[in-house]
């Protein structure tokens, strides 16, 4: 059974930093995309970082480019989001995800449509 572990959520201050971490088990994704989405209250989920199966490509939203950092360790099949000059605007769940398919492109993946999902992990910034 697939699970992702999402850790390193929390309250923070504007302008503070985290580091989210998502350990995967159950099936090996070092040939998967993976990523992170967020879900605001009231809001719909938006893709907010993906990597490609060989770190070679990486993919972010538009609100926090230049601000987070994905990267992943085969290794240890985990995928990091390093968020730095945390905003109120970044307060959401962060859900870890992995493509179902091996070497999928990052547009697909950021639609959603066909990945694992984490449970979620809440971060607050407050002001």
């Amino acid at each position: 059974q697939v699970q992702l572990v999402e850790s390193g959520g929390g309250l923070v201050q504007a302008g503070g930093s985290l580091r989210l971490s998502c350990a995967a088990s159950g099936r090996t994704f070092s040939s998967s995309t993976m990523g992170w989405f967020r879900q605001a209250p009231g809001k719909e989920r938006e893709s907010v970082a993906g990597i490609s199966w060989n770190g070679g490509s990486a993919y972010y939203g538009d609100s926090v480019k230049g601000r987070f950092t994905i990267s992943r360790d085969n290794a240890k099949n985990t995928v990091y989001l390093q968020m730095n000059s945390l905003k109120p605007e970044d307060t959401a769940v962060y859900y870890c995800a992995a493509a179902r398919t091996i070497r999928g492109g990052l547009g697909y993946f950021v639609t959603g449509e066909n990945n694992y999902w984490g449970q979620g992990t809440q971060v607050t910034v407050s002001s």
